[in-house]
This record gives C-alpha cells, structure tokens and sequence, in this order.
C-alpha cells in the first residue's frame, strides 16, 4: 500500500523553479526563455551550440527561432545563467556549469568537454590595463585524434 501511494503522487515540475530563477536574474520568464530554460537545465551539466538547442527545441515542440535562441543565450550568459565558451570567430558553446574549469574542444567531433580549474596552473598574467580587472581565465585546449 505504501509503494502504491509513492507512485500516485505526481511529479512535481521544475517550471516554478525555474521561473524564479529567471525572475531573479532579472529576466522576465515568457514561455519561450521557461520552455529553453527546461531544455538547458533539466538535466545534467552539459556544452550546447545555439544550433544544438534549436534542434532540441523542435524535437521538443518548442516554437522558437534560432535568432530567439541566440537572443536567450546571450540574456542567459549576461545574467551569469550560462558560460560561453568561445571555439573560435564563428563558433562558441554555453556551459551550463558556470563554476570556475576549463575546456577541451574535441576537433573531429565538434563537442565540448570540462577541464577541472586545478588541472590547470595560470601564472604570470600581465597585470589587467588600468581601471580594469581580470573576472576569469578561459583554457580551451584543443585536440583530435591521432591518424
């Protein structure tokens, strides 16, 4: 009996959750920024291109555009929500781990994976122009596999 009202009980939804979230960032939470924030969120940490996203969000029956995507991303990463790992001119990632770590680009699979920050000894960076300090470090450290 006890098993069977476990199961009965409903499954409570992250959208509240992340609608404070999003207001708390100073964002207001339409249903397009809950429904990208869901995709990106609800799950593990995990490196997502706005391309990657927009696939998701069609798999997902989220009506959304790609500029709608890059417009969120970019509002996620200015409100401290997303980290962007910048690949090169045309080609950055959002890390939903905005922790202190490092990346590897994996070349030949276009995907990428975390450096824990202790892997990684920063020493003898210049000092920062006047009137400017340094936030963080990114290390993008990128490999293929061997022919």
């Amino acid at each position: 009996m006890h098993d069977r009202m476990l199961s009965a009980r409903p499954v409570a939804s992250r959208r509240p959750c992340l609608t404070a979230v999003l207001r708390m960032a100073a964002l207001r939470p339409t249903r397009q920024r809950v429904a990208l924030a869901e995709l990106l969120f609800g799950g593990p940490h995990r490196h997502v291109s706005a391309e990657q996203l927009h696939d998701e969000a069609n798999s997902a029956r989220v009506n959304v555009s790609l500029a709608t995507i890059y417009n969120t991303l970019r509002q996620f990463r200015e409100a401290g929500l997303l980290r962007e790992v910048a690949i090169d001119a045309s080609r950055s990632y959002f890390d939903t781990d905005t922790s202190d770590h490092h990346h590897f680009y994996l070349e030949d699979e276009q995907r990428v994976i975390d450096i824990p920050s202790s892997a990684i000894v920063i020493q003898n960076l210049p000092a920062p122009p006047k009137g400017t300090t340094v936030t963080h470090v990114d290390v993008v450290v990128r490999v293929r596999k061997l022919v």
